[in-house]
């Protein structure tokens, strides 16, 4: 179960739980799999780890002694846009709302099945590129999209506002890619978890709204009269060239 040292093409996933019997079934089910898998027993241990080690995800129990997992992933998001997924056996939909509000990327009760933990880490593993990485010199041109005041540089996955870094999520990032790579086009919500997170699983669709609130908020933007993305009742969203010419 502990992270290990021999096999370093596999996924590292830090698991942080005090439920000890959990984080070894867990490491057990995901090894075969090809992840590595370590655990800390409270939220201080887990920071600790992940500030100086090498994960790739981290799966977040809410519950925890010393530091509980909000304030664990509100710490990390101050240094570490890495993908987090909520697990806690808490599952009223207010508890899952603030996890994803605060930087969270999917949720989990714990009541959750082998198979869709498995499908969930897919998921925000598969979007995620380190952001240590992303600096590294590349003969690929830079493709930037470019709207008004926000620049996207797609092959950095870096987003500037004003000439201002943002720092997004993975699952924001995405969902501002889509949008922008399809202005003035309505996309539905279920458009929107396709070709973000795909059909691998059955999201919590209300997170689409969470997500795209955290976002608006990072872009800055006025909630009754958004700038950039705007909301199509019952229908879903849709990018605005805030300087486009309107007929």
């Amino acid at each position: 179960m502990i992270h290990g040292e021999t096999i370093s093409t596999k996924i590292q996933i830090l698991i942080v739980d005090d439920d000890k019997k959990l984080c070894r079934l867990v490491a057990d089910y995901l090894s075969p799999m090809g992840y590595d898998v370590a655990s800390a027993h409270d939220g201080t241990q887990g920071l600790e780890m992940l500030l100086s080690g090498e994960f790739h995800a981290v799966i977040l129990d809410v519950m925890m002694p010393k530091m509980d997992g909000f304030e664990m992933l509100k710490q990390l998001r101050k240094h570490s846009d890495i993908p987090v997924l909520m697990l806690t056996a808490r599952a009223e939909e207010t508890d899952r709302i603030v996890g994803l509000e605060m930087g969270a990327d999917d949720y989990l009760p714990k009541t959750f099945s082998s198979r869709e933990l498995l499908a969930r880490l897919r998921a925000v593993t598969r979007r995620y590129t380190p952001s240590e990485h992303r600096s590294v010199a590349s003969p690929v041109k830079d493709d930037t999209l470019a709207v008004a005041n926000l620049k996207i540089h797609l092959n950095a996955r870096t987003v500037y506002l004003s000439e201002k870094p943002l720092t997004l999520t993975p699952l924001e990032y995405d969902l501002l890619v889509t949008l922008a790579k399809s202005p003035a086009r309505v996309l539905s919500r279920d458009q929107l978890l396709d070709a973000v997170a795909g059909r691998n699983y059955d999201v919590f669709d209300r997170s689409v709204d969470v997500h795209i609130s955290s976002l608006r908020r990072k872009l800055g933007e006025d909630p009754r009269n958004p700038r950039f993305i705007q909301t199509v009742r019952t229908v879903g969203y849709m990018f605005n060239d805030p300087d486009a010419p309107h007929p």
